[in-house]
């Protein structure tokens, strides 16, 4: 069924009254989940987020960056100087010796990657990277290499060797082949000179590649691609490896697990995929976390929805949340650490969300895998774009880019 609220050829009058139903059900839905989930209010809406040194790590539609406690919810720091919504965030090391994750990596729709020093919030480098809006970066930390897609199709390699140098990066190569705007990377490091990396694009392609580095002092990086996979009917939304798996979240209302995807062969079985009412925007399988087990959380539509899969071809639901009252749009682990009556420090599991209703909320792992499915409230029939707030009015967006934020922030 067509949204009446997106489709042209829709009366206004129609449209109007989509616009007004969703906004009556979204309200009362703010209302009931007001509490729930310690939410942290955001000025913007948060297209990126990263749970990194114990903080929160939100890439805004608002054009900064920003570090929040997620004990107190307070913004610890905020890094100005992109002119466009910043869409994605990454970490890399000052000291490659010592993997301080220090240096703070933005990409943004104004195309330039920017560097900054986490001690004191300085821009170390700004970097024109993209001839349209940067989507999505991946840092292999052992490589010092920085990848990033763009709405230009193309994936570019930026050495970090040298990241303090105040000099735009070096690109050291890039991929062409994708025919739609990349966005997901992901990758695994195999040696000092090779990887494995995973490229998808909002068509739902994705790309396996290998990747060499070429001797000498000028030294690039050589991709061969190795697979293509076209499982998913529409865009990818995100991507994570590891553990001989690839699990995908896409727009095609689906969430898939794909078994030794680097080393496929005609006679190897298809994904599995899992069912959802509405695009799978978020995905976290705690399997390739540090905390290895067995579930699988997944964000479509405003609920959050956990897994069992202990046997991975039979997926098995154990809880549905209620979260938001917007889409959910990203799940990361975060090790809570608390300190007991007996002075003693522990570190607890916890998952944060984010959404596009504009919070930060944190649930308890344990809570997640034992509530029991609540009762949900009837959800809204229509939906609506949403306004983005731009605190940069410097910032202008052509008809394209403002379609394409709109496309981003709708809720379909």
């Amino acid at each position: 069924m067509s949204n009446p609220v997106s489709n042209p050829e829709t009366p206004e009058f129609l449209i109007a009254e989509a616009q007004l139903i969703l906004g009556e059900a979204r309200r009362q839905k703010s209302e009931r989940t007001k509490t729930i989930g310690e939410p942290i209010q955001l000025p913007g809406k948060a297209l990126s987020l990263q749970i990194h040194r114990g903080y929160a790590w939100v890439a805004e539609n608002t054009t900064v960056a920003r570090k929040i406690d997620l004990e107190t919810g307070n913004t610890l720091q905020i890094y100005r100087g992109h002119t466009g919504p910043v869409t994605s965030i990454a970490f890399c090391d000052k000291d490659t010796s010592t993997g301080d994750g220090s240096i703070l990596v933005t990409g943004s729709w104004d195309k330039t990657i920017k560097l900054w020093d986490t001690a004191n919030k300085g821009l170390l480098s700004s970097t024109e990277a993209h001839s349209d809006f940067v989507k999505c970066l991946f840092v292999f930390p052992s490589l010092k290499l920085l990848v990033s897609g763009g709405s230009d199709k193309i994936i570019r390699f930026w050495d970090l060797s040298n990241v303090v140098s105040g000099k735009p990066l070096t690109s050291m190569g890039s991929i062409s082949s994708h025919t739609r705007p990349i966005s997901c990377i992901d990758g695994m490091a195999l040696s000092e000179t090779s990887a494995i990396l995973y490229t998808a694009d909002s068509m739902g392609m994705i790309k396996i590649w290998d990747l060499v580095k070429e001797s000498g002092a000028n030294a690039r990086w050589k991709s061969t691609l190795k697979v293509e996979l076209k499982h998913h009917r529409t865009g990818i939304n995100e991507m994570r490896s590891g553990r001989d798996h690839l699990w995908t979240a896409s727009g095609d209302d689906t969430a898939q697990v794909l078994a030794n995807p680097s080393s496929l062969q005609p006679t190897t079985k298809p994904p599995v995929s899992i069912a959802h009412p509405a695009a799978v925007r978020s995905i976290l399988p705690l399997s390739v976390t540090d905390l290895a087990e067995p579930y699988l959380l997944t964000g479509a539509g405003d609920v959050i929805r956990v897994y069992d899969m202990s046997s991975v071809d039979e997926p098995e639901l154990i809880n549905e949340v209620d979260a938001h009252w917007h889409d959910v749009t990203a799940l990361h682990l975060w090790p809570r650490q608390t300190i007991g009556a007996d002075k003693k420090t522990r570190i607890e599991p916890w998952i944060v969300s984010t959404s596009l209703d504009g919070t930060i909320r944190k649930w308890k792992l344990a809570d997640l895998l034992t509530q029991s499915p609540a009762p949900r409230a009837e959800p809204p029939k229509f939906t609506q774009r949403e306004p983005v707030s731009q605190t940069n009015s410097s910032f202008e967006v052509t008809e394209d880019e403002e379609r394409e934020l709109a496309e981003l922030l709708d809720s379909d």
